[in-house]
């Protein structure tokens, strides 16, 4: 594996904050400074690269090389079928592999989207072109935030029509004909009765200049994009061929399991050494900087060890808990926080008699990932490989040699295919603590963390509490709007721990506003970010902050309906009329549901817009046996441009009943400075006997692709809640909702 940090530079105040003078040359600088950035790829023999995304073989087998992580979401189907459009292959003949470390498989798109949260909107421009280029250069590679079809799928439309501008040059010459007269089908470059297979004009065609620009089918042309073709990565995982990071076996290879303290700077204090040697199949135990391991010779003999170790430890300082998480939300509620996005003035408009008022709360939220953390490390002479289900390489790469002081370029990540990420898998810990333990041992290791462990210390998704004022006009319309939402700055925080050389901040910052913008026409608003201390760290979790947001305004937007004495669908229609896409979904959803809006109906609606996709949800849900019981859920889905239709409906199914667990299921609490939950019984997860009737509709769109895996789960909980009020007339404004 090529190494990523080759005249790697850092990313400094002065690059970013760019005015004049000096700055103007930097940036000239910056974006003249020599590079030429070549594909990185292994070949086998008979193989010929066609470019950073594509080799063919002899044989005709066309392998898309995909640098997003397959978590289950798809990607791994969706992006090679943009590309096979174009090329115009035979999706038999289609495989896939992981991309290699590199700056040609930068996530340019994620790094602008976080630069703009980060910086004030007069340098957002600067802000994005920056970071976007500094993610190339370092090899930014990240699967989150819905963002691969946004990003890539038109670099691998254009990989596929350059390499097939290739394909018939070459054949073109041979049969002595303008290549433009040449076209592809079905893995053959064809011209009237002339026919080539793909692999025997490869090695050929790699030597023609491409064309200036990519020739560009229309989408589907080709046969492949915009249907429902059979996923590429579902066979081996029914089969159980496929290897994940759980399954790799070394030869001398040890078991690690792993016990951390409390939150807080926290070490082993006492340790029960002679207990934990009597275990049959223990070699050693490791004590390090806030957790203790055991290796084993399988993993059950170390997992016992550390029971038998019964390791205690001593934290300096005041234990973290629910009451003072709570204390902290409310103290940054009062504070009023900093506004971030504004349209007149809120506060004149909200002064005085007649103002409507609600808060709301969301807890800690878990992964739950089916996968716990898990990592298998070697050390080779200098040489450190590390096999990982990672949603970032290059991240995990940096923070392993961070820990370890061995060099970047010393180190090889395998990255494996994900048993669910969530934005679990962003973060490193399994890696790190794998690594030190082969540097210490000696010996290939392989750590897992125990479901316990992985509930204690997950980085869960971050509590926020809102307060939601606005003023209502006449004739069903919202004169003021204003939110305050208290939450910790996780994204600023998740920053310091993935890319710590770079600046992020320490106040108030857009990302925990995302999605509070509502979609509806007021005239004046306000949206405040309160910074809220809760000393636990947060982590990136499955929709980020519009988990939360969607359930403040969609909630507090029935809340508007009924004060205005009005029916929450013609409510929502009527304010929606410069937000056509989102409309259409709701009217569709609501007609398609049977929708009444008739008082005790227990039907709900929500709707939100994110990831450059909209949605609307229509849900019926009643109380049964004193609990709430959803009946139905009716999804309605405008993301543009649709690759894969069946891929689309699985993410937003598994938004929806992802969304269900956190409506229904207990959020995670903390009792001195540890979660109260360990395991998944204790999350109260929907089962398959609580599963309501599921409709999913996409909206034909010839508009740019959005993203849907996470699209679904912000409309969950209020439409669930928004149900729940016209079923009994009580409004619920905390998750988990509880009757």
């Amino acid at each position: 594996m090529a190494p990523a940090d080759a005249n790697r530079t850092t990313l400094s105040r002065r690059t970013l904050l760019i005015g004049g003078g000096a700055g103007v040359g930097l940036v000239l600088a910056w974006e003249l400074w020599p590079r030429d950035y070549r594909p990185n790829l292994a070949v086998d023999p008979g193989e010929t690269v066609m470019g950073a995304f594509l080799k063919i073989a002899e044989t005709g087998r066309v392998t898309v090389v995909v640098p997003q992580a397959e978590m289950g979401q798809g990607v791994w189907t969706a992006l090679p079928q943009a590309l096979a459009d174009e090329l115009g292959a035979d999706w038999r003949q289609i495989a896939v592999e992981p991309a290699p470390l590199g700056p040609l498989y930068a996530n340019r798109l994620i790094a602008g989207e976080m630069a703009e949260d980060a910086l004030p909107h007069m340098l957002a421009g600067v802000g994005r072109w920056a970071a976007q280029n500094w993610a190339t250069r370092n090899a930014l590679m990240i699967t989150a935030g819905s963002t691969s079809i946004r990003a890539f799928e038109q670099p691998f439309r254009e990989a596929g029509a350059m390499a097939r501008a290739l394909l018939c040059m070459t054949a073109g010459k041979r049969i002595g004909a303008d290549w433009r007269a040449c076209d592809t089908e079905a893995g053959f470059v064809v011209r009237g009765q002339d026919r080539f297979r793909f692999g025997a004009l490869a090695a050929e065609a790699a030597g023609f200049a491409p064309p200036a620009t990519p020739p560009l089918r229309r989408p589907g042309e080709g046969g492949i994009s915009g249907k429902a073709m059979p996923r590429l990565d579902l066979p081996a995982k029914v089969d159980g061929s496929t290897r994940f990071a759980g399954d790799v076996r070394l030869p001398g290879m040890l078991h690690a399991s792993v016990r951390h303290g409390p939150l807080g700077d926290t070490g082993p204090a006492a340790l029960d050494l002679a207990a934990a040697d009597r275990v049959p199949g223990v070699v050693g135990i490791v004590r390090s900087d806030g957790f203790v391991a055991a290796l084993a010779e399988n993993w059950w003999a170390a997992d016992r060890a550390l029971d038998a170790l019964h390791p205690r430890f001593a934290t300096r300082g005041a234990l973290p808990n629910s009451v003072s998480v709570a204390h902290a939300l409310d103290a940054a509620l009062a504070t009023g926080g900093t506004t971030f996005a504004k349209q007149g003035d809120a506060a004149t408009a909200l002064a005085g008699a007649g103002v409507i008022e609600a808060d709301y709360a969301v807890p800690f939220s878990a992964h739950a990932t089916i996968e716990p953390l898990v990592a298998t490390a070697r050390l080779t002479g200098d040489r450190l490989e590390l096999w990982v289900p990672t949603q970032a390489q290059g991240l995990t790469r940096a923070a392993v040699a961070r820990a370890t002081g061995i060099g970047e370029h010393r180190i090889i990540v395998y990255p494996m295919q994900v048993g669910g990420g969530f934005g679990r898998k962003i973060e490193n810990d399994a890696a790190i603590e794998a690594a030190i333990l082969a540097v210490r041992s000696g010996k290939p290791v392989q750590l897992m963390w125990s479901r316990r462990e992985e509930m204690l210390h997950g980085r869960h998704g971050p509590p926020a509490r809102a307060r939601m004022r606005a003023r209502l006009g006449g004739q069903g319309r919202i004169a003021a709007w204003q939110a305050v939402i208290a939450a910790p700055a996780t994204a600023a925080e998740l920053g310091r721990r993935l890319i710590p050389a770079l600046p992020h901040g320490g106040g108030p910052e857009r990302a925990a506003i995302d999605g509070a913008v509502p979609p509806y026409a007021i005239p004046v608003l306000a949206i405040a970010h309160a910074l809220a201390d809760v000393g636990i760290p947060t982590g990136l979790w499955r929709s980020a902050a519009h988990a939360s947001t969607a359930f403040f305004v969609e909630c507090f937007a029935d809340e508007l309906a009924a004060a205005a004495g009005m029916d929450a669908l013609s409510f929502r229609m009527g304010l929606l009329g410069a937000q056509p896409r989102l409309a259409r979904c709701l009217a569709q959803a609501t007609a398609s549901g049977g929708w009444t809006g008739e008082a005790r109906s227990g039907q709900g609606v929500a709707v939100h817009s994110a990831f450059g996709s909209h949605i609307a949800l229509y849900c019926e849900a009643r109380i049964e046996g004193g609990a709430i019981k959803v009946t139905q859920l009716t999804a309605v889905v405008d993301c543009g441009r649709v690759i894969n239709p069946d891929i689309v409906r699985q993410q937003i199914e598994s938004g929806l009943v992802w969304g269900m667990a956190a409506a229904l299921g207990d959020g995670v609490t903390y009792a001195q400075g540890l979660a109260e939950q360990t395991g998944f019984a204790d999350l109260r997860l929907p089962l398959l006997k609580d599963m309501p009737e599921i409709a999913v509709e996409l909206i034909a769109s010839a508009e740019a692709p959005g993203g849907v895996a996470e699209l679904a789960v912000p409309v969950t909980p209020p439409a669930i809640a928004n149900a729940i009020f016209s079923a009994t007339g009580k409004r619920l404004r905390a998750l988990p909702l509880a009757i």
